[in-house]
């Protein structure tokens, strides 16, 4: 499935181009063959209940932070000041959901549940995983039909592909009837790539870091990364639904809108973003229980332009 190691190596061909070429970009529209689009696979809709397993060790504070996100998915758009996490999930739903549901004949808006969180913090498996024992490791925690089973492990655990090819990945079991998704917490080995703008980045332009919302660099990019991840999910759970390119190393409905948080964005700059003036925090969305949250632009695929909330 696509993974976030498309954001990084977009990011990294686009810091090659010089303002001028942005200008000339920014003025192309691709033809519709080369466009997101819609393969008429399916989608997840209705009610979808998402398990945690937590794989090693997190705060409960640190835990707060994801858990609030995912409340946050489920709130109306008034639920929560604007603009809102709410709002992110509603232009999914316009932009990819609701079509999808539509052109297979159902309807009715879709729901993002938190069901129940596991911890395993003596690391079972090891502090060295391979893609295999993560996806061993989310079929334990037994996402139920139509649902998504989250992976969340530490600073300290080291995954194959992490930070040298990925942030995080979605996928779905043998059967089809779930989804999955890893998010590793990069703080330690590779914030620049995984947690930027909060942090100094790896490669490309060079720019101040961002003050974090939340006060941890680890966890919000974990959210950022887990937001994009979730929005793959929904709109391309078994890789016949949006998508562009082949199939397995795809751009989807984040990562075709790689770097871009707010209006203006280019390598280097993640856009016009809110600031918190309590904290000089950067964020573009408002969640649950006082969250701010840095999100992902979507792409639209009726006009190749990606859709920021800032």
């Amino acid at each position: 499935m696509a993974t976030i190691a498309l954001i990084v190596a977009m990011v990294l061909s686009l810091a090659q181009l010089s303002a001028g070429s942005r200008r000339l970009m920014e003025l192309y529209v691709p033809p519709e063959s080369d466009r997101l689009t819609y393969h008429q696979g399916g989608v997840l809709g209705g009610d979808i209940p998402v398990s945690i397993l937590w794989y090693g060790k997190f705060t409960p504070a640190q835990r707060s932070i994801v858990a609030d996100f995912v409340v946050s998915l489920n709130s109306a758009p008034n639920g929560a000041a604007t603009p809102s996490v709410g709002q992110w999930w509603g232009t999914i739903e316009q932009l990819y959901l609701s079509k999808a549901a539509a052109a297979n004949g159902h309807a009715g808006a879709t729901h993002v549940l938190l069901a129940e969180q596991v911890t395993d913090e003596q690391c079972s498996l090891g502090t060295s995983l391979t893609l295999a024992q993560i996806d061993q490791l989310a079929a334990s925690v037994g996402a139920k039909k139509g649902g998504i089973a989250l992976v969340f492990t530490d600073e300290d655990v080291a995954v194959e592909g992490f930070c040298g090819s990925r942030c995080g990945r979605h996928g779905s079991s043998a059967g089809g009837d779930s989804t999955h998704i890893w998010v590793g917490n990069s703080v330690k080995q590779c914030p620049g790539q995984c947690a930027w703008p909060f942090a100094q980045p790896q490669y490309g332009p060079q720019g101040a870091p961002l003050v974090a919302p939340n006060g941890d660099v680890g966890m919000d990019g974990m959210v950022m990364v887990l937001a994009t991840m979730v929005a793959g999910t929904v709109s391309n759970p078994y890789g016949d639904g949006y998508y562009q390119g082949p199939k397995g190393a795809s751009l989807e409905a984040c990562t075709a809108c790689p770097g871009v948080y707010g209006s203006g964005a280019y390598p280097g700059y993640a856009g016009n973003l809110l600031v918190d003036p309590a904290t000089g925090a950067s964020y573009n969305a408002n969640g649950a229980n006082g969250r701010k949250y840095l999100l992902p632009a979507l792409y639209d695929p009726a006009t190749a332009s990606c859709n920021t909330l800032v």
